[in-house]
């Protein structure tokens, strides 16, 4: 597939996409359509929107490359897609009932309401700070794809790549925000969706296989195993592990982040907002097989014709996210290069215009104060002003990273993003469970930067502390319980029971 091709493909992508928001917008550009989608958004929309937004383009080529990576992972993945399914059902049930109590357009102002002002910006900043890092990373990992594939041959600079991929994103969001990401995540899922679909069926027929005999030849292979329940103390992968981190990293990272539930918050109700995440939940757990059944299916073809796993240009060491990429755009035929394609730029821009609408409503009602001066006839432009301002700060990120240009020092940026949302975790569990509780709240900052600290050093110390225990996605369980056991020595009895 040509670079012309690819650009050209991109371009009537976004003409698409710029189409409908304007469309959308031209009837709506209010704070409240920007914020909230004015409270009347379809159910059956917002879940399949939302499974754009919870995969992201790192996801789309990342957990299909693991599946053969050196590190044996296989399908182990999916232990945490399990936990994440269970983490999603949590949300549901427990979070959610009480967004729509208190009628809340940012979640975060929960927290205002329960332990005090400082705890509600600290948890608001967490928020701003991790959604930030966490979503420039994913659009950097994509751009870099788009940038060995088809900038590098046209000689355009990578600091041009990620300005044209930003300004893209902006044109879209900028007037309708909510109201229109809800319509266009609903489009670039459906591309997502039948990527992965239509990727399997491509790869398939390359290998000669029915779907009976793919199963068999993934299932036979040496790339299907999915439960690991081998050293608990010093394996990464161990079932509980995964699990147990799925589930707590989807209540803090989705649950508890302002990006997803504010899709949520859409929904006329709490029935259909839960309706909304208990059919996402199925969706995604299903999408997510079928992304490990693409990663198996990748490294058997590469095998049969043999394709070697393409280097990273910095490091010279072998690069399984650039797998799939590599096949469809110089293995495969021009259909199966452009359904690739599509499904790439949906899971990318489906996140990233998604984390922009939500870092600005967040910004906007949290630190603005916009939610109590609706009257203000400068909120408008403010808002507008806020979202490019968040554009460009992505664009800085984005930029720093390359800069840096080491993919370890990326990758302990990225975690150290996760493990903000830690005492965001801590936060919350302490509001709901300890509601005769009042601490001291200007406390409340030093607390959510020290549990992160603390949480580094006994990863870092774990063998010697914990008997050989290595951690992995279940830290930011203990991340959380060191933010609650703080609060709580900072806390007393408070005079007025806090009421549910």
């Amino acid at each position: 597939m040509s670079p012309l091709s690819i650009i050209s493909i991109i371009v009537i992508y976004f003409g698409i996409l710029i189409a409908i928001s304007r469309y959308i917008s031209k009837k709506d550009s209010s704070n409240d359509a920007f914020f909230s989608a004015n409270k009347n958004a379809k159910w059956y929309l917002v879940a399949f929107g939302m499974i754009g937004t919870a995969l992201s383009g790192v996801t789309f080529i990342s957990v299909p490359g693991e599946v053969g990576s050196p590190n044996g992972e296989q399908f182990k993945y999916f232990q945490f897609v399990l936990g994440n399914a269970v983490g999603f059902l949590l949300t549901a049930s427990i979070l959610l009932p009480l967004y729509y109590k208190y009628n809340l357009v940012s979640i975060y102002t929960y927290i205002e309401k329960k332990l005090g002002h400082y705890s509600y910006k600290s948890a608001a900043l967490i928020f701003l700070l991790s959604r930030t890092i966490g979503s420039a990373f994913r659009l950097y990992l994509v751009v870099i794809v788009l940038q060995r594939y088809v900038f590098d041959y046209y000689g355009v600079p990578f600091f041009l790549t990620v300005l044209i991929a930003l300004a893209l994103i902006y044109a879209y969001t900028y007037k309708g925000g909510l109201k229109t990401i809800i319509v266009t995540d609903t489009l670039q899922t459906f591309f997502l969706v039948a990527s992965v679909i239509f990727t399997i069926i491509f790869i398939c027929n390359s290998l000669d296989l029915g779907a009976v005999e793919a199963f068999e030849t993934i299932k036979n292979s040496n790339y299907s195993k999915v439960f690991f329940f081998e050293d608990f103390i010093s394996s990464r992968f161990h079932f509980l592990k995964q699990f147990i981190g799925g589930v707590f990293v989807t209540l803090a990272m989705v649950g508890l982040d302002q990006d997803l539930m504010q899709k949520n918050l859409s929904c006329a109700n709490i029935k259909e907002a839960q309706k909304n995440m208990y059919s996402f939940t199925a969706v995604f757990v299903i999408i997510n097989l079928f992304f490990l059944g693409v990663g198996a299916l990748l490294y058997i073809y590469a095998e049969k014709y043999g394709i070697q796993v393409p280097l990273d240009l910095a490091s010279g060491k072998p690069r399984t996210d650039l797998l799939f990429p590599e096949i469809a755009f110089k293995h495969l035929s021009l259909l199966p290069a452009i359904i690739f394609l599509l499904g790439l730029t949906a899971a990318t821009f489906a996140t990233t215009d998604s984390a922009l609408t939500a870092l600005t409503t967040s910004f906007c009602i949290d630190f603005l104060n916009m939610d109590k001066q609706k009257d203000n006839p400068s909120n408008v432009w403010r808002r507008k002003v806020v979202h490019l301002a968040f554009s460009f700060l992505m664009f800085l990120v984005i930029i720093l990273f390359n800069a840096i240009n080491d993919a370890s020092v990326v990758s302990m940026i990225f975690k150290i993003a996760s493990y903000t949302y830690g005492p965001l975790l801590g936060l919350f569990a302490f509001a709901i469970l300890f509601k005769n509780k009042a601490v001291k709240d200007k406390l409340v900052p030093i607390i959510c930067v020290i549990a992160p600290i603390l949480t580094l050093w006994i990863s870092n110390n774990s063998t010697t502390l914990l008997g050989g225990y290595q951690f992995d996605n279940e830290l930011i369980l203990v991340n959380g319980l060191i933010t609650v056991i703080l609060l709580l020595l900072i806390s007393k009895k408070s005079i007025l029971i806090r009421m549910e």
